[in-house]
């Protein structure tokens, strides 16, 4: 009930504002690391923004996931704008694909977000299918990638993937782990640096 409220009002908001979208990632909340603080930073900003609690979130199914942002976004637009940390990143990517051409958004953050599987049977159903790459890139050209140089969870191949294959520019981030609370991440500079940078692109 209380999600389908917060669905309604994002919903209303005038066209022309810009529309945030937080997406955790497995085993998280709305809670953890550096959302909460991404989130009150975008507000300062004028933003409409929205950190959705992922259905299932210990036992993730990809379907389920992309159709709970379909229902939280509604239709987007331009002045749409999402960030994804981790699974949170390959749910955008997978969320971006099931649009029609016609739709597009505003840009995307991927934190820590990877484009093939990293060793985790729980979350293979994101990975059923190859992505549609092309159809991605369709939907918006403005896609930032941010990596950490030590992380133990997403291989830095994945990096170069979501370059090579999206188009996104890449930054790296050295010793930053995984971007969690216990990496130290409970702000995040970079990626509301990047934001604002994403929201005065022409």
């Amino acid at each position: 009930m209380e999600e389908h409220r917060k669905k309604v009002i994002f919903a209303s908001m005038e066209h022309k504002q810009k529309k945030i979208i937080i997406v955790h990632g497995w085993e998280a909340s709305p809670e953890n690391h550096w959302f909460p603080w991404l989130k009150l930073e975008l507000l300062k900003l004028g933003c409409a923004v929205l950190i959705p609690a992922m259905p299932n979130t210990n036992h993730p199914i990809m379907n389920e996931w992309v159709l709970h942002l379909e229902h939280i976004i509604g239709k987007p637009n331009e002045n749409t704008y999402l960030v994804g940390h981790s699974l949170g990143s390959v749910a955008i990517v997978r969320y971006l694909e099931s649009l029609s051409e016609r739709e597009k958004i505003g840009g995307v953050i991927l934190v820590a977000g990877f484009l093939e599987p990293i060793g985790y049977a729980e979350l293979d159903s994101f990975f059923a299918t190859p992505f549609d790459f092309e159809k991605i890139k369709s939907i918006t050209k403005n896609i930032i990638s941010i990596h950490s140089g030590n992380d133990s969870v997403v291989p830095m191949r994945n990096s170069e993937l979501i370059e090579d294959n999206l188009g996104a520019e890449r930054i790296i981030v050295q010793n930053a782990g995984h971007f969690n609370g216990g990496d130290g991440f409970t702000e995040f500079p970079i990626v509301l640096e990047k934001m604002r940078e994403l929201m005065n692109r022409p």
